[in-house]
């Protein structure tokens, strides 16, 4: 019995096969719901009235019809974004409005990539992740009526199961890239890692091991420490293990996948012989199967003061819970290592156990209003404070 346990958990799309084939396959290959013939969003109306957010605060769709948006970077005059199951990065050319930065023309800048989830910019060159590889399209806001890039690096497994990759740059100035366990929880050398190296791909090194599948870190902006998303293993149950927020502050740290979940849950089939002590427990624990995925600090000044410093994460909901949850945005109040409140900020993307959009990832502009990604919607949407 425990042999065929580990062949359905090692390679858990058989198991789900059996009856949950028709979701799974919803998950892996979903485009936006509101997806015409063509494959890109239609302009349906959008419930803007039914996002709650706290007194003060309002919504707005910075920019529609951008097909599965996932990641965002911001350039100059540009800001890019990547995608997963569409493939193509989009540059939303970007002018000055009445009330901060205005959305214009969208174009496709790369397409036919494998899942080209990441997207970062740095000395004016944007680098977008693969799967396997990384790319630089060098000035490219120079260069976006003739894009081209180069690949700087293509020595990251091709395996799809949690392959695409957010990456940033940190206070270091190297690139941050995760590699995702390839599986629903297994133990395999030289995946659930995160890896840094020099902007020109050389220097690649291990910074952080035992992360499942992270897709969103951040760097808190008063100490540098990396702080970053972690997404739980399925097929335990409706309630654990916890998805996680985590803290590194030096590199080696081992963050428990697959022996301990959530700082405290020992696995099934791999904790024999560990202990979760071994290993950095998560700052907070989320509720099962949110899927928290962009993280960052707030660091504008539109909103009030008590806000400030405040970090945000998007949870991007569940796909397997029998009463789903998440598709919203969190508020974490943290004082110093420590997260002392965690809360909803923006939510209602989820009505009546059906969702509408699934946020992904976020941004401070300039003005100090926050962007946030919408891969099922395909949409942007901007939030600001007017109280």
């Amino acid at each position: 019995m425990n042999a065929l346990r580990s062949v359905f958990t090692r390679f858990d799309a058989t198991r789900a096969a059996r009856w949950l084939a028709p979701i799974v396959a919803i998950a892996w290959l979903a485009v936006p719901a509101t997806a015409g013939a063509s494959g890109a969003p239609s302009r349906q109306p959008v419930p803007l009235h039914l996002i709650d957010l706290p007194e003060g605060f309002v919504i707005d769709v910075f920019a529609d019809g951008v097909t599965n948006a996932r990641s965002m970077a911001l350039g100059e005059t540009t800001l890019f974004v990547g995608t997963r199951t569409a493939g193509v990065v989009h540059a939303i050319a970007l002018s000055d409005g009445p009330d901060g930065l205005t959305a214009g023309e969208r174009v496709e800048i790369a397409s036919d990539l494998y899942l080209p989830n990441g997207v970062a910019l740095k000395d004016g060159d944007l680098y977008v992740a693969e799967v396997n590889r990384i790319l630089r399209f060098p000035d490219i806001e120079s260069n976006l009526d003739e894009p081209y890039y180069e690949v700087v690096y293509d020595g990251y497994p091709s395996v799809r199961a949690h392959g695409w990759k957010y990456i940033a740059f940190g206070p270091d100035g190297k690139l941050y890239v995760p590699i995702g366990a390839p599986c629903n929880v297994c133990k395999d050398e030289g995946y659930a890692v995160i890896t840094r190296m020099n902007p020109d791909g050389t220097g690649r090194e291990d910074f952080a091991y035992g992360v499942r599948n992270t897709v969103g870190f951040t760097w808190a902006p008063d100490t540098g420490e990396m702080w970053f998303t972690d997404n739980g293993r399925d097929w335990m149950g409706n309630e654990i293990p916890p998805c996680e927020i985590n803290r590194a502050p030096e590199p080696g740290l081992h963050f428990g996948f697959p022996y301990c979940h959530g700082g405290e849950i020992p696995d099934p089939d791999f904790a024999a012989g560990r202990t979760c002590d071994e290993f950095v427990p998560p700052v907070q624990k989320t509720e099962a199967h949110a899927a928290p995925l962009g993280i960052k600090f707030y660091t504008g000044k539109m909103f009030p003061e008590k806000y400030r410093g405040r970090i945000f994460v998007a949870e991007h909901g569940s796909w397997n819970r029998d009463d789903p949850l998440g598709y919203r945005v969190m508020m974490a109040r943290r004082d110093g290592d420590r997260i002392i409140d965690y809360r909803p900020f923006a939510e209602g993307w989820l009505q009546d156990g059906e969702s509408w959009g699934r946020p992904v990832d976020m941004l401070v502009l300039p003005s100090g209003a926050m962007l946030v990604s919408d891969d099922k919607g395909g949409r942007i949407f901007r939030i600001r404070y007017e109280g």
